[in-house]
């Protein structure tokens, strides 16, 4: 199966919400960090494609119709010439907030993990750390403006690359309409996902 949508904004842009609501649209299934959880051996691809830069996307994918979030979006460029007839969705926000929301979140999250007794959980982390923290924010995510520095230039760079008419720039509180409008789908009579807040994430850790 190939990827319909391709997902090219960081973690904590909202990008678990628009996995669900992907899904409503009848994007079955959306890949997202949280599969990686679900589907451990996937992390044999996806440390393959550290190493490399490329993996066999159609075997990881072969039930996905869409892929958002790390480490998906890490690859964009890659998956969207992968995938020449899939969409492209930036999901962004306000910087600040972003930045405050990976460190009260996935941060801290993620670099616990290093101490886990769980093997699974320790390899994980090693990979994701690598991959997020280290490959992309160059080791320095802890200061503020290299970070929110990266977060912009990934921005430019997807707007620089994607045609226009392939890409929607997507906000969190955007709403149905410029997705649905985007994905040539019909506006559901629910409301919008808002899932995985900053409070809802502490709240899940804490009682793990």
């Amino acid at each position: 199966m190939a990827l319909d949508v391709v997902g090219a904004g960081f973690g904590r842009t909202g990008t678990l919400s628009m996995k669900i609501a992907l899904e409503m649209l009848g994007f079955n299934k959306t890949y997202h960090m949280a599969e990686l959880f679900q589907n451990p051996g996937h992390l044999d691809h996806w440390e393959e494609a550290r190493r490399t830069g490329e993996c066999d996307w159609d075997a990881l994918f072969d039930e996905y119709r869409a892929a958002v979030d790390w480490p998906a979006c890490s690859y964009w460029k890659t998956l969207s010439q992968h995938y020449p007839d899939a969409k492209v969705i930036l999901t962004v926000r306000d910087q600040d907030a972003w930045f405050r929301s990976i460190h009260n979140t996935i941060y801290p999250a993620s670099t616990a993990g290093l101490n886990s007794d769980d093997p699974f959980q320790k390899r994980w982390s090693k990979w994701g750390n690598g991959l997020i923290w280290e490959d992309t924010f160059h080791g320095r995510v802890e200061e503020r403006e290299h970070a929110i520095e990266v977060f912009n230039a990934n921005t430019e760079e997807v707007l620089s690359t994607i045609a226009a008419d392939r890409l929607l720039v997507y906000e969190p509180g955007d709403g149905w309409e410029s997705l649905c409008g985007f994905l040539g789908c019909d506006i559901p009579d629910q409301p919008f996902p808002k899932v995985n807040t900053t409070e809802e994430f502490q709240k899940r850790r804490s009682s793990s």
